[in-house]
């Protein structure tokens, strides 16, 4: 079942990752809704994540689940960044996704039914 998430990038020069190789690099409220959909829709990010593990084999595979049917809205508030996303996949894989794209810097504020 999907479900919606509503996430804030408070700041959005400070939404980046610890890995650049892996982290945003949008400026725009429609460059980040991009970025983060292509995460969720494809396992490219993934994919640069788990290559750089000691031991790339041994991650779990299930951490790689796509959505291509996921969609992501952004819109620029104010100072922040509201990004809206509609997906099918666990909210721990949405999760952990931000992680690698925002890193600390986002919330999540609301999730509905979709």
């Amino acid at each position: 079942m999907a479900a919606r998430y509503y996430i804030r990038l408070p700041d959005a020069k400070r939404a980046r990752g610890a890995d650049p190789s892996l982290s945003f690099t949008a400026v725009s409220a429609e460059g980040f809704a991009e970025q983060l959909e292509a995460a969720l829709r494809e396992p490219s990010l993934f994919e640069r994540w788990k290559a750089k593990q000691d031991d790339p084999d041994a991650v779990e595979p299930s951490l790689g689940a796509t959505d291509p049917n996921a969609v992501v809205r952004g819109e620029q508030d104010d100072l922040h960044i509201d990004l809206i996303a509609t997906t099918g996949l666990p909210g721990e894989l949405l999760r952990q996704r931000l992680r690698w794209l925002a890193g600390s810097a986002w919330e999540l504020r609301d999730v509905t039914s979709a």
